[in-house]
């Protein structure tokens, strides 16, 4: 064999082209190899299958000649192509409408009703409230932050029969004096303040010098009385309201009586008053003789003041209750009996009596304090007799804090 045959061979030249071609040392080509059998049609197009065992794992080989297990199913064939539809532009979604709000009209009807209820009954009866001239003429202080009413108990019986004059334990004395004084305070924010001013307070009265608190009221009446507060403590007045024996009496029917707890017995004849020591329902009479009483008070004046402003705080709780409010009859009955018992300056009108309902409400509420004016001598000698003299220090204090409009008068008391 020449170089030139082993290149032939090496890259398949000549005799070699078809790769059959065998290199022999003799240089004759071996014999061409049988050819293959004819394929399947499984092997042709998918190529011999591998055997695979239990869990991936190579079977065996069939041995040679055994006869083919054709697939259950036969080939697995590929999907025919499906035709995919045109694609439309898809539209954008639609705005959000706004839902109009369901109205409501039952839920309404009852909010008016309500209202009307809770509103119309005092409005109703407020033209049948009694009026007085109560606003003094003159240079007055200016106008403070909140409000400050004068309350005046007086001790008229004006209108009372005979048989309630017996009832209430009154008797018939005529003309009007006032028994009880109290500014109730009402501050733009924090705590109200209901303030006894002891009635037998020695103080100037414009245009009659100085005497007892007490006889403002005597002299020029509930003008003078409120002209008198306001010379005394610098404050601004904004409305008045008096209650004499019958409506006070009626007031405390009408919800029903107050809750009292004097610590022991009392009797006082001169107060129609004969009652036992601990809590008990007081009507009408009864608790009108225990704010009356005096002179079974080893306090006094101060002790008197003391347990007036104990009845008016649990009469505004009484009164702005929920049962009071929720029952109709007792509801109405409370502001026919207000209306009827209470008078007011003619300058005290619906807005200034909402102010002295919402005192009494944080009174009632606990949001208030009970106090008197700051006292340095409960029985100074004047010329009006034994007299209450005022600490002018601590006093001033007080009342400059209100003209401020401060929530808090505790610390002055």
């Amino acid at each position: 064999m020449t170089r030139t045959d082993d290149e032939n061979w090496l890259y398949r030249r000549g005799r070699y082209a078809d790769g059959s071609g065998e290199r022999r040392q003799d240089g004759v080509p071996p014999p061409m190899p049988p050819p293959p059998p004819p394929a399947s049609a499984d092997t042709t197009r998918y190529g011999a299958p591998t055997p695979v065992g239990h869990y991936g794992a190579p079977r065996s080989a069939p041995p040679p000649g055994a006869p083919r297990t054709p697939h259950p199913q036969g080939p697995p064939q590929a999907p025919p192509p499906q035709a995919r539809p045109p694609q439309r532009p898809v539209p954008p979604p639609p705005a959000p409408v706004a839902r109009p709000r369901r109205r409501r009209p039952v839920v309404r009807w009852l909010v008016a009703l309500v209202l009307a209820y809770l509103l119309g009954i005092p409005l109703l009866t407020w033209p049948f409230m009694p009026r007085v001239d109560a606003t003094p003429s003159g240079d007055r202080p200016a106008d403070t932050p909140g409000y400050v009413f004068v309350l005046a108990g007086s001790d008229s019986r004006e209108g009372l029969s005979k048989e309630e004059q017996d009832r209430l334990g009154t008797g018939s004395d005529a003309g009007r004096r006032t028994d009880t004084i109290m500014l109730l305070y009402v501050p733009p924010t924090g705590r109200a303040a209901l303030i006894s001013v002891p009635r037998d307070s020695y103080v100037a009265i414009p245009g009659h010098g100085k005497n007892k608190i007490n006889a403002s009221y005597a002299l020029g009446g509930p003008e003078l009385l409120v002209e008198t507060v306001e010379q005394n403590t610098g404050l601004h007045v904004d409305g008045f309201a008096e209650i004499g024996f019958g409506g006070f009496a009626g007031v405390v029917d009408a919800v029903g009586g107050i809750e009292m707890c004097p610590e022991k017995a009392i009797k006082d004849p001169q107060a129609n008053l004969d009652i036992q020591g601990g809590c008990q329902l007081m009507d009408g009479p009864t608790a009108l003789g225990y704010v009356r009483m005096r002179k079974q008070d080893p306090r006094g004046d101060i002790g008197r003041a003391e347990r007036q402003r104990e009845m008016v705080g649990a009469l505004a709780k009484k009164a702005l209750s929920p049962m009071t409010i929720l029952l109709p009859p007792r509801w109405f009955g409370l502001n026919w009996s207000l209306s009827r018992g209470i008078t007011v300056g003619e300058g005290t009108g619906p807005g200034e009596f909402f102010g002295l309902a919402q005192g009494g409400l944080r009174i009632a509420t606990g949001r208030g304090d009970t106090l008197v004016v700051p006292v340095g001598d409960t029985g100074a000698q004047t010329a009006a007799g034994s007299s209450v003299l005022w600490d002018t220090k601590k006093a001033e204090a007080m009342f400059a804090a209100m003209a401020r409009g401060e929530g808090d008068l505790s610390a002055y008391a």
